[in-house]
């Protein structure tokens, strides 16, 4: 099994689409590591020698921020968005969409899920 910066590759996956599942790494990140390498993208993760594995490691370890060091710079980035009061950090902090969607309608994901507000209730006019 293949264990390249603390995830476990999908066996039965090809290697260019295997090492999409590390965070951090897609898959023209994980072309051109592949290429540079010399290694056969088409070969599936199970068929590599521990060589090859090796190489990989060392390869995303040495140029890559991936994993946990890359979730903590993304974290440390919201907070420090939030912390000088910009736009995008406000929205942050309210957990509304952040890249200018609409939130009249849609916007779910961010929003949670509906919190119904009861209608105004209508004066009866007295006679």
């Amino acid at each position: 099994m293949a264990r390249i910066a603390g995830v476990d590759l999908p066996k039965n996956k090809r290697i260019v689409i295997g090492l999409t599942s590390i965070f951090g790494i897609g898959v023209s990140t994980s072309k051109k590591i592949l290429s540079r390498l010399g290694i056969d993208e088409n070969i599936k993760v199970s068929q590599l020698t521990d060589d090859q594995t090796n190489h990989i490691r060392n390869a995303i370890s040495s140029e890559f921020k991936v994993e946990g060091a890359l979730k903590s710079e993304v974290q440390m980035n919201i907070k420090r968005l939030m912390d000088i009061g910009t736009y995008r950090g406000k929205r942050h902090r309210k957990g509304l969409p952040v890249r200018g969607q609409r939130t009249r309608t849609n916007a779910r994901t961010r929003k949670g899920k509906r919190k119904t507000v009861a209608g105004k209730k209508k004066a009866v006019a007295k006679k």
